[in-house]
C-alpha cells in the first residue's frame, strides 16, 4: 500500500483530496502543472497567450470543486483534467471570436525539446542548434495557424498522448471525424514545415 502522496498513481490521489488530504492535492498539483499550462497556452495559441494563466488557474478551480464527483471508473484523472482544460480554453476561444493568425510567441518558451519529441528526433549536436531553435519556433508558428479545433486535436494526440478513440470520446465525435480532424492537422502542420522537415530529412 502506497506510503505518501509521491508513491500514489494520480487517480487515488484525487480520491485521497476528497476526503481531505491536502497533501495529495500538492501532489497532483506538482506533477501536472507544467504540462498542463503547455496544454492550455499552446490550445489558445499566441493571440490568447495572456490569458493562459487565467485558464490555467481556472482548470484548477474546476478540479478543485469537482474532487467529490471523481470517478477512477470513468477517466483516468489526466485525461479527466485535461478534458477540463480542453473545454475551458475551447470557451475562450469561442468567446474571444479571434481570427487565427501567425503571430511570434512571446513567453520565451523554449520549443527545442518539445520539437525533437514531437518529430520523433534526437537532440541535436550543438552546431545544428540554431537551426532547431528556428524549426522549433516555427512548429510553434505553425500550430497558431491551425483552425482551434485540429490544433486541439494535435496536441491532445500529441501532448496528452491519447489515442484516436479517446480522442473522439473526449471531444464527443464520431471516430472519424476525430480521425479526419487529426489527419488534417497533421498535413498542415507538415506542409508549413516542409521546409525544416527537408532539411532534416537530408542525409548528413
Amino acid at each position: 500500500m502506497p506510503g505518501s502522496p509521491s508513491d500514489m498513481p494520480d487517480d487515488q490521489l484525487m480520491l485521497a483530496y476528497a476526503r481531505g488530504d491536502a497533501a495529495a492535492f500538492d501532489e497532483l498539483y506538482a506533477r501536472h502543472e507544467g504540462a498542463l499550462f503547455r496544454f492550455v497556452r499552446r490550445l489558445l495559441g499566441a493571440p490568447l497567450a495572456a490569458q493562459a494563466d487565467e485558464v490555467f488557474q481556472d482548470t484548477w478551480v474546476r478540479i478543485i470543486a469537482a474532487r467529490a464527483s471523481f470517478s477512477p471508473q470513468g477517466a483516468a484523472w489526466r485525461t479527466w483534467a485535461f478534458t477540463i482544460a480542453h473545454n475551458l480554453a475551447m470557451d475562450r476561444l469561442r468567446a474571444s471570436g479571434r481570427e487565427i493568425g501567425l503571430q511570434p510567441q512571446e513567453d520565451g518558451e523554449d520549443p527545442l525539446d518539445w520539437l525533437a519529441a514531437t518529430l520523433d528526433m534526437t537532440h541535436p549536436s550543438s552546431e545544428d542548434e540554431a537551426f532547431w531553435r528556428a524549426a522549433g519556433r516555427q512548429l510553434l508558428h505553425c500550430l497558431d495557424e491551425l483552425p482551434d479545433a485540429q490544433r486541439a486535436a494535435f496536441l491532445l494526440h500529441h501532448e496528452d498522448g491519447c489515442s484516436v478513440e479517446d480522442l473522439a470520446r473526449r471531444l464527443g465525435l464520431q471516430f472519424e471525424t476525430a480521425k479526419s480532424r487529426l489527419r488534417y492537422a497533421l498535413q498542415k502542420l507538415r506542409g508549413c514545415m516542409r521546409g525544416y522537415l527537408d532539411v532534416m530529412g537530408q542525409p548528413s
